[in-house]
């Protein structure tokens, strides 16, 4: 199969779902990113890398449209946004250039961990309770760096980490949500540039048409699919019981993972 037409559907699924569920794909780009780019010839110690610095690079694309959406509806807190932001940024480029060190190996075990984590947590609908009040701004830098330097390495936008936090500290779901969607602009971009300049510093020779770690003919093609296929996903929301289709999600975060396993250490 073309890696375009593969590029294209991943994007198509990765819009679609982010739409129907509110859910970013950065957890199922990675590992269908590397499994193409092992089929494409690409070094073998550089995949997950590149895998990785491509997803970031396409979520700041995709995110701009969700922030756009939740800031029209007024969910966004932009008190939040300011105060987080700084720790993001630092925490995504830190992450960045921690994963651009770190053998492909160790940096496969790290993601199929959290991406197990993160399937178990959707599985069993595990939710923090509202019980903490908003830290000052110390708190929230730390927070910030935290949830960066996390989601850098794991290729995400943050959501995951973001809105549980929100939430602990009382902030309601839709709030939490729109925050979250506003906040994973700067982490995609922090990330994609720390992914891009490691890449460019490191002395292995990268594929054609990369920019450091972000390739950029997946960057386009998969980014272009998913805006297009996102709204469809939100209209199916409406018409579809999207708990089932939320465990249709679920499990194919475990088939990823554990195929990402199955590549890199049969």
């Amino acid at each position: 199969m073309e890696a375009w037409f593969i590029y294209l559907l991943t994007g198509g699924v990765v819009g679609f779902f982010a739409g129907l569920l509110g859910i970013g794909g950065g957890l199922l780009m990675v590992p269908i990113l590397a499994s193409v780019f092992l089929s494409l010839g690409f070094p073998d110690d550089r995949i997950l890398h590149l895998a990785l610095g491509t997803t970031t690079a396409i979520i700041v694309l995709t995110s701009i449209a969700s922030l756009r959406a939740h800031h029209a509806h007024g969910a966004v807190n932009w008190w939040v946004v300011r105060h987080i932001s700084p720790g993001i940024i630092l925490g995504a480029l830190a992450g960045s250039t921690l994963a651009g060190q770190l053998p492909s190996q160790t940096l496969g075990i790290i993601f199929v961990l959290f991406i197990y984590c993160a399937a178990t947590q959707m599985w069993l609908n595990i939710r923090p309770r509202a019980g903490y009040s908003l830290p000052g701004k110390a708190g929230m830098f730390a927070a910030g760096g935290l949830i960066g330097a996390v989601s850098s390495l794991v290729a995400i936008g943050g959501g995951l980490l973001t809105v549980p936090f929100l939430v602990a500290c009382q902030i309601g779901m839709h709030h939490a949500i729109g925050t979250a969607a506003a906040v994973g602009f700067p982490v995609a971009l922090a990330s994609a540039i720390g992914y891009g300049l490691n890449g460019m510093i490191q002395t292995q020779p990268l594929p054609e048409y990369a920019l450091g770690y972000i390739y950029l003919p997946a960057l386009a093609l998969v980014a272009m699919a998913s805006v297009l296929t996102a709204p469809l996903g939100a209209k199916t929301a409406h018409v579809l019981p999207t708990a089932a289709l939320k465990k249709i999600f679920v499990g194919l975060l475990y088939l990823l993972g554990t195929k990402l396993l199955l590549d890199f250490w049969n």
